[in-house]
């Protein structure tokens, strides 16, 4: 009867418990959109350029050679990779707490007491016995076991929440080692870039140095004034000047592929002969809805987001009482002699509940922050997806803008160039003035510069497509 009324009190006690949580339980979890535009263009073709491989992307064997140190010796990549093993170790070990524990225990001790206690009463019937101890021994060794009922599934929400992270953590040196392929070949085109420029400069100065000397040929023979001599004296420094900044530029980027690649300052070698015909192969898009699998970033923020929703199932459980069961068995005796004595041994078995009843304020607000969480993570995935979006189709338009630009601008450059030449001539027979040669070779070599320009941002686009639309990190 005792057994009963106790049992039925128990179960109230679970039920009042389990009904003060249901008014938070109530409000629905934000569910994420994954909704995006059927095609970035009129096509719905689906091949997609993220499925190739990087090494068949790009075919400068300078390149390949970079990017494979950067992968090997990158801190920044290590350092992730280290994350990779906190998280696996995180899932092993929120396993482990599903399992029993068990373990060993092992005790030795003494113990006097007051004469006039309940405890020294005894110990003086001791005294009175011929081998009258001066202390009362405790010697024990046990095996101890413990196991905490998962009737709510907190724990195994807990481990499946750490899996989510663990493969987040994955996704997330993916996308690290996309970034870090784009951003060496960004940055390996930018130093040929600005190898060109500078060779383009060396040129000029030649040039301009040329021009000076017949500008004060006729200065000589009166047929010029000092003003137009050091108009192109003036012009000629400014473009000595210019190899200077190009040549910090030069080291700049050195370094940066360096540091990028995990070694100290160090030559690049590189091959900028022919980085104005310099192409990739064509890209295809595919259809956005591709994204979703290709990018690991968006992969990254799905597995977040997975792991938020299982936080909140775990912080619901924590409404919801613990149940556990614990035992021991061992020997426990006064005296070492015989501790092994059948007499001697001990053992228990306890069963115990333990609910939140009162003052749950610490876990109301650990529910509410994980619904926060969650709906944080929602955003922060419908993010993803937009930004990626948003990049794909950026860089489809500056590839195509880009190279436009490039043939004009090419066009341009052509006929500056001859311009060049014929304001020459017309200067030495007298039927032009300095001015019209000085602006003629500031604006060819102003366009040549622009050109180079124009080239890098077309590789980048071309480069900045393959990452946005999810390749490298295969």
């Amino acid at each position: 009867m005792k057994n009963k009324l106790f049992a039925k009190y128990v179960a109230i006690v679970i039920i009042l418990i389990s009904v003060g949580g249901c008014k938070l339980f109530k409000e629905p979890i934000r569910t994420e959109n994954k909704t995006v535009p059927s095609s970035y263009h009129a096509s719905l073709d689906t091949t997609n350029t993220a499925l190739v491989i990087w090494r068949n992307y790009f075919t400068d064997k300078n390149l390949i050679a970079l990017i494979d140190t950067a992968l090997a010796n990158n801190q920044e990549l290590n350092i992730t990779r280290q994350d990779i093993e906190i998280a696996r170790n995180e899932v092993k070990a929120k396993k482990g707490e599903q399992l029993p524990y068990g373990g060993i225990q092992l005790g030795a001790g003494a113990d006097k007491s007051g004469k006039y206690t309940w405890n020294g009463q005894s110990e003086h019937d001791w005294e009175k016995a011929e081998s009258k101890p001066k202390y009362i021994g405790d010697f024990m060794i046990s095996a101890v076991f413990s196991w905490e009922l998962d009737i709510w599934k907190k724990l195994r929400n807990g481990k499946n929440a750490a899996v989510a992270r663990y493969l987040a953590s994955v996704e997330g040196k993916n996308f690290m080692v996309t970034n870090l392929i784009s951003e060496i070949a960004n940055s390996y085109y930018e130093l040929i870039a600005l190898d060109n420029q500078w060779e383009i400069i060396r040129k000029n100065i030649d040039i301009q140095q040329s021009a000076l000397n017949i500008v004060k040929q006729q200065k000589d023979a009166a047929r010029v004034t000092q003003l137009a001599v050091n108009r192109f004296e003036a012009q000629l420094l400014n473009t000595k000047n210019l190899q200077y900044e190009i040549q910090q530029q030069i080291v700049e980027t050195e370094n940066k592929l360096n540091f990028l690649t995990g070694r100290f300052p160090a030559p690049i070698t590189r091959n900028d002969a022919s980085f104005n015909t310099t192409v990739f192969d064509s890209i295809a898009s595919g259809v956005p809805s591709q994204l979703l699998e290709n990018r690991p970033d968006i992969r990254q923020a799905e597995q977040e987001l997975a792991a938020s929703k299982l936080d909140i199932k775990v912080a619901k459980a924590n409404f919801f009482p613990t149940f556990r069961i614990s035992a021991s068995a061992g020997f426990q005796a006064f005296n070492p002699a015989v501790w092994f004595n059948p007499t001697s041994l001990l053992y228990n078995v306890f069963a115990d509940m333990m609910a939140p009843l009162i003052n749950r304020n610490a876990i109301v607000a650990g529910y509410k922050s994980s619904r926060a969480k969650q709906i944080q993570a929602v955003y922060k995935y419908e993010q993803t997806i937009l930004k990626a979006f948003t990049e794909v189709q950026n860089e489809l338009s500056g590839i195509d803008n880009y190279s436009k630009s490039f043939d004009t601008k090419s066009n341009e450059v052509e006929i500056l160039t001859q311009s060049i030449a014929i304001s020459d001539n017309l200067f030495k027979s007298a039927r032009a003035d300095y001015g019209e040669v000085l602006l003629t070779q500031r604006e060819a070599l102003e366009s040549k510069m622009e050109l180079i320009e124009i080239k890098k941002k077309q590789l980048n686009a071309e480069i900045n497509v393959y990452k946005a639309l999810g390749g490298g990190w295969r």
